[in-house]
């Protein structure tokens, strides 16, 4: 990590923060799964909220490991799972394969999303246009509207996540802001946008409120309850799943491709292969040497990136050239925009306080 991450802060002996944070929760973690207690609670917490429903738990599935090896783990714990897959139109030939794969070889009941193609691709064209780092935000927030709604429409209480802190326990706040916030998301629509934004699936706070609070619908991170290691659980799907590993973390979308590995670092200075490797290193997986090897290399690859770019220039109905000149706007972030980061802080600090012993 460097100070791309503009409040990172280091020890005298030149650790950052995420890096310190981040072996105190591993430390812990291991301690916490050492008899595998741990799982089995949460198993048995979903099954017993799932009595009466037709599926114990719903997953989200991209098609990338983290999801895949959830869902994987979920049927192999015995839980009753309905697989949803929001469809935002970006999805790669691969992630396509690895989800129709997951699906048929574990038996799953699935459910696809698909976001309206025109819609959506205004929504997301009005980030690119706004210049801040927030450009998957319009995707960001359609996935747990979707998840929420389908786990509501079955009478399901538990949405498990593949995320977990394993592969993402250091991430910079300050490299993404809130996608809750629905204030800075109408804001740049309101300047940048031409279509109406209604019935588009948004997730802000009263959204999350309602979910939780009325319906019952929670949050589970099952990845955190056992020890994983992205790499042997990548090589279990692919033995018995046919699964096949996309290029890079995120890479089963084609924008994810293009704004992680090209716009993010090149415009804004945001490498996410810092973050990445950074957690490799605090688990053991690779040296910091190692990393640093890596890092010396371009973050795209210069052919996929000719490809890309034409893909998403035509994906979102614009040339190259009116594409490039887009992505040469001087950067900003979502302080030049109207938003609520102020409230939500303080919202979400009275959220964690009061429900801090359940799951979220």
């Amino acid at each position: 990590m460097d100070d791309s991450d503009g409040a990172i802060s280091f020890d005298a002996e030149g650790h950052c923060n995420h890096c310190r944070d981040f072996l105190r929760r591993l430390a812990s973690s291991r301690r916490r799964l050492d008899d595998g207690a741990d799982v089995a609670a949460l198993v048995a917490r979903i099954r017993r909220a799932g009595e009466g429903a037709p599926y114990d738990c719903v997953i989200g599935i991209s098609g990338g490991c983290d999801s895949s090896y959830a869902a994987y783990l979920a049927v192999s714990l015995g839980l009753r799972v309905l697989a949803v897959h929001m469809d935002n139109g970006w999805d790669t030939g691969l992630a396509v394969r690895n989800v129709k794969r997951l699906v048929d070889r574990l038996g799953l009941d699935y459910v696809s999303v698909v976001l309206d193609w025109d819609q959506f691709r205004d929504l997301q064209l009005a980030f690119f246009k706004a210049s801040v780092p927030e450009i998957e935000t319009p995707t960001d927030v359609a996935i747990p509207a979707a998840l929420h709604q389908v786990a509501a429409a079955h009478g399901v209480k538990y949405i498990i996540s593949g995320g977990n802190t394993w592969t993402e326990g250091i991430l910079p706040k300050s490299w993404h802001y809130d996608p809750k916030d629905m204030r800075y998301l109408r804001a740049i629509h309101a300047r940048y946008g031409t279509r109406s934004l209604r019935g588009f699936p948004t997730f802000g706070y009263r959204l999350e409120a309602y979910y939780k609070l009325v319906r019952g619908v929670r949050t589970a991170y099952l990845l955190e309850h056992v020890r994983y290691r992205v790499h042997e659980a990548a090589a279990r799907l692919s033995e018995e799943l046919g699964w096949e590993a996309p290029a890079g973390k995120h890479h089963e979308s084609t924008v994810t491709r293009f704004v992680q590995s090209y716009v993010l670092p090149m415009k804004f200075g945001i490498d996410y292969r810092r973050a990445t490797l950074s957690t490799r290193i605090c688990f053991g997986d690779i040296t910091r040497a190692e990393a640093l090897a890596q890092l010396e290399r371009p973050p795209f690859d210069a052919a996929q990136l000719v490809r890309d770019k034409q893909y998403v220039a035509r994906k979102f109905g614009v040339t190259v050239d009116e594409l490039e000149r887009i992505l040469a706007l001087p950067p900003k972030t979502y302080r030049a925009y109207p938003n609520d980061q102020h409230f939500l802080e303080r919202l979400y600090s009275a959220y964690r306080m009061l429900f801090s012993s359940a799951a979220t």
